[in-house]
């Protein structure tokens, strides 16, 4: 197939791009904003065309969740509609979409792990923006697979894994949230998740990934330090009270992985067995 991987540069578009040498029998074309405006119709419309895309993974994505708060004319264009445009242009050459989504679409007052067939109710401008854009790319192309995820961290750009190791470095204590629920999510893992979906020709629809276990963004600081040898940052437990944001966060969104664990008949890391070979992965970037 011919693949258009769009936000390229992002923490999953990276993931994707090195590990597509593996699928040589695919032909790619890496886009980020400076190669492709995906919210210009046009422009998408003469990409997809003239080099016969056969299948779009759209990274490209928002993902400034307070800023979008304030932002939401950008979040709406980049979110919500720029999927629709997508999903739009391979329609037309009957190719398919892989669209990345997000744990935000629910409000987080759930007691047990978000299926995906759960009403959503989003408690933000992101999250509503990204849950307007899954109902776009659906609409637009009727081979559209949506993966929602939750809590992604890379070796890449700007995520909590690569945060918590540098102000505990740079810092004696730090607070972060503890009665804020779910899963992270590896996205070199994610990445492999996607081409195993394509590989395996899995059904249009929606689907939910992250890495396996549950815990907090507390625990998940705790980890990041304990596995980086980072020692002299004493990590103090907050509740969502004492740490307000401009964008409201869903307390639990665990999510519920059945339906892509059978569809593609996988197995999904642990999160402390992914969380350990990104950290070996920064550390050998360090050397």
């Amino acid at each position: 197939m011919n693949i258009l991987v769009t936000g390229c540069n992002g923490q999953l578009g990276h993931e994707v791009r090195n590990l597509s040498p593996k699928y040589s029998m695919h032909h790619y074309h890496f886009t980020d904003v400076d190669d492709l405006d995906v919210c210009d119709a046009d422009a998408v419309n003469a990409f997809v065309g003239s080099n016969n895309i056969d299948c779009i993974i759209n990274c490209a994505a928002y993902t400034a969740v307070d800023k979008a708060e304030s932002d939401d004319t950008a979040a709406m264009r980049l979110n919500a509609c720029a999927p629709g445009i997508l999903a739009r242009a391979v329609a037309r050459n009957n190719g398919m979409m892989i669209h990345i989504s997000t744990d935000y679409v629910f409000d987080g007052t759930a007691h047990e792990p978000y299926r995906e067939d759960m009403p959503v109710s989003p408690v933000s401008v992101y999250g509503r923006t990204k849950w307007i854009g899954e109902n776009r790319a659906i609409e637009a192309c009727r081979r559209t697979i949506i993966l929602r995820t939750a809590w992604l961290y890379s070796p890449y750009g700007n995520n909590f894994v690569k945060t918590m190791m540098r102000l505990g470095r740079e810092k004696d204590s730090l607070g972060v949230v503890a009665d804020q629920i779910g899963t992270p999510t590896y996205a070199a893992d994610l990445a492999a998740a996607i081409f195993t979906a394509i590989d395996k020709a899995i059904p249009a629809g929606i689907y939910h990934y992250s890495n396996e276990g549950v815990i907090s963004w507390y625990d998940f600081a705790k980890a990041i330090h304990r596995i980086a040898g980072i020692t002299s940052c004493h990590v103090l437990p907050l509740t969502t009270d004492q740490y307000p944001t401009p964008a409201k966060r869903p307390h639990f969104s665990v999510l519920d992985k059945t339906k892509i664990k059978q569809a593609c008949q996988m197995e999904i890391p642990y999160w402390e067995d992914s969380l350990r070979d990104c950290i070996a992965r920064l550390a050998s970037h360090n050397d």
